[in-house]
This record gives C-alpha cells, structure tokens and sequence, in this order.
C-alpha cells in the first residue's frame, strides 16, 4: 500500500449482521392484561441467564392498531420434543393463563454495533450497550494525531533489528499528553548487547524487512491465508524467527547454542521496555518511596480504569526526556513533583502483535492504547489468536489499533 492507515481492533470479532449464531427459544403470545404478572412469574422460574441481551418481550402492531404481545417462556431444549421438554413449572404457567406455545429463534450473543442490533430485532428484540469507554481513536483520529501516531510506529520499525542482523520485536512507550517518548526496547530473549545500547536500522535489516513485506498481500499486510494458517511463508519465516512474540518457544530449541549471548525466553520487547520504563521512573524520582507509589494506588482505585489521563500528573513537555537524552544528573527532571502510576495513560508501539503474556503485562501497566504493525498468527493476543482486550473479566482495558504500514517506509530511503 502506498498510505498509512490506522485501523481499530474492536473487542470481539466481527460478525456478518445476518450470520450471527441464534439459539431456540419457546414463546407464546399472551393477553397484554397479563403480561407484568407472566413477566415477574417467568423471571423466577425460568431467567434468561445466558440471554441477558434479549428481551423477554416481543411488541408488534397488528391491523387495528392493535398492540400484539409475545413472551419467551424459557429455552428449547436441544433434544428430544422441545414442547414436551419444558419444565414443570412453566408448563403450569402456560396451562394457568391457556398459552399456545412456539418455538422461535432468538440471537445468542450481544450485538457489537449498531448494524448488527437492527439485524437481531428482526428476530427478536435485544438491548444494544454502545461502548462506554472514550478513547482517543476509538471513533477516529485527527490528522495531527494520525500523524504522530505514524511516526513513533516508524520509530518502532527502525528498532526492530538486533546487533546479529535479526529482525526482533521492538517497543516503544509515548506519553501521548506531550507526544514525547518515555522508553524503547527490543526482544531480548537471546542478547549479545547491552540493554543500554542504541539500536539503529542498518541495510540487513531494511532487506529484511522489505523482504517480509513482499509476502503480505498488495495492501501491506498479511494476506487470508498468512494469517490464518498459523504460519508464515518459508522465507519470510525465516527471516523473523527473532521475533519473541511470534515465536514465543524458539528458545527451547536454542539453548545449546548459549556460549556467545545472554538467554532469558522472558525478555520481550513489551516486558524490557515496561521494565526500563519503571528504571527510568526510579531515576527520575529517587527520593519518592512507597509513599508516593500509595497515593497514585489510591488515586487509581477512585477511578475508572478507563479513565482520561487527568488520572497522570500532566509534565511540561520542556522537561520530558527519553531514556537515550537523560544525562548521569538527571538535569531537567526537577520540575516533575509526582512520580506516575505504572504506565497509566500512556500508549505502547509494537512492530507486531503481542503474545499473551505481553498483552496481559500490559494490562497491569494500565497501557491505554497499544499499536502494532503486523499480526501474529502464531500467538497473537489481540485479534489473531484471542482478543485479550475483550476479556470483561480484566480489571482494565485498553484500546488496540493495527498501523498499515507504506512498503517504501520500509526501503533504505525510509
């Protein structure tokens, strides 16, 4: 492709408004007289717990101006005669007020926009919950952000080489309030450098790259088939077998080959940079203890997870410095009174799509938005394998989006 494009990766996978999966249920129309008593009475008996989304009621107008009403007594049964299956209870109620029950489809799972709740409706009615939570890009980015966003995703990429010419993983977390760049980080899973090296992009590196691109599809990125196959093409798997993320047990294989570099399968680009991130808040904040890291507990715990970034104390962007620009004095970090809470807040850039574990240790960093350039279909956390962000369970969530990247940014000119 010849443009950036920034797209989002919704909690749940989407599905064709008129393909989604519907369960069977068995209803009756019944007296409108009634229908408070029959409700309150079939809540009791036979609750919908799986079918929270679905109203037990159905309306309809008929010639006349007559209000028609429908209620759903209580789920099919998946074997044997569905009418006959009901439960004693039910079957008293129908007998009670003379119902004349059916069997109808109703959809199994929640609608996720808009589209897809006008289509269950035609089935039967369900409640639609837009999400909550405002994130910036959730609905779309201004060009001034969109920008920004492309170049700390290009950033990324010309991290993502290894002193031994492998293309690895690279990260990079950005404070988005000042557009300014907190950390970077590249796989370390085996390391022949230091953690304090700088890591620049060389010509193996662009080959590679470019060479990893022309198996993606015309638009830049992996095709159907890459995907979904759970593996790459020959070549272009060999070229990013460095890549932790993608290839989360290659160390096992590697082990008897330790003499020359420093082994920790851990060592994610995503884990070293939340822990260079957390060095450079101890650098910054020598005299702040435990103390300090109570209040900013406390101040999260008030507040939602998905919160603005009023939850971070706001810095001048004149004394932000990134890990490569603080000097041994620490000069210019004097102005900062408060020490922030993990990474809340901030953003994370990945050349390609975390693992499980690195999804979920960015969960713990209170992340609010990660980009990632290239899907794992190996192991990926946040659409090609699961959706981690989906998880209700999690006591945070943050924003995921997919950068498409332009090929020529990946050519020596780039």
């Amino acid at each position: 492709m010849d443009t950036w494009q920034i797209l989002h990766i919704p909690d749940n996978p989407p599905i064709a408004p008129d393909q989604q999966p519907t369960v069977d249920v068995i209803a009756s129309l019944i007296d409108p007289e009634f229908a408070n008593t029959l409700v309150r009475r079939l809540n009791q008996i036979s609750p919908l717990e799986n079918l929270r989304h679905v109203k037990r009621v159905k309306k309809k107008f008929v010639e006349g101006g007559k209000t028609q009403l429908s209620v759903i007594l209580c789920l099919a049964s998946e074997n044997g005669n569905q009418l006959e299956s009901m439960q004693n209870d039910v079957q008293e109620l129908m007998n009670s007020y003379k119902l004349s029950p059916f069997i109808t489809k109703v959809c199994k799972y929640a609608a996720l926009s808009k589209e897809e709740w006008e289509e269950q409706c035609k089935l039967w009615p369900t409640s639609y919950h837009p999400p909550t939570y405002n994130i910036d890009g959730i609905t779309g980015f201004s060009e001034e952000d969109s920008q920004s966003v492309f170049k700390f995703m290009k950033y990324a990429i010309q991290l993502a080489k290894s002193s031994d010419n492998l293309v690895v993983n690279a990260a990079v977390i950005v404070d988005p309030s000042v557009k300014q760049v907190i950390t970077t980080a590249c796989d370390q899973t085996c390391s022949s450098y230091s953690p304090t090296n700088k890591i620049t992009l060389e010509t193996s590196c662009c080959e590679k790259l470019e060479a990893f691109i022309s198996h993606s599809d015309s638009d830049g990125v992996l095709n159907h088939e890459t995907v979904h196959s759970n593996s790459f093409p020959d070549k272009s798997k060999q070229l990013c077998t460095g890549v932790s993320c993608l290839y989360p047990w290659q160390w096992a294989d590697q082990q008897s080959d330790m003499s020359s570099c420093y082994w920790h399968p851990l060592r994610h680009a995503a884990i070293v940079a939340i822990e260079s991130s957390a060095a450079r808040d101890r650098y910054l904040f020598p005299s702040l203890g435990k103390i300090q890291d109570k209040s900013f507990e406390m101040d999260r715990m008030q507040s939602s997870s998905a919160g603005s970034l009023a939850k971070r104390q706001k810095t001048n962007s004149t004394n932000v410095h990134s890990d490569d620009n603080l000097d041994a004095n620490g000069e210019g970090s004097s102005s900062l009174s408060a020490r922030p809470y993990l990474c809340t807040g901030f953003d994370m850039y990945l050349v390609w799509e975390p693992c499980i574990m690195c999804a979920m240790a960015l969960v713990h960093q209170r992340i609010r938005r990660i980009f990632f350039a290239f899907p794992n279909p190996n192991a990926g956390a946040l659409g090609s394998v699961h959706r981690l962000q989906g998880e209700r369970s999690l006591n945070h969530h943050y924003a995921v989006f997919r950068v498409l990247v332009p090929q020529q940014i990946l050519s020596r000119e780039g």
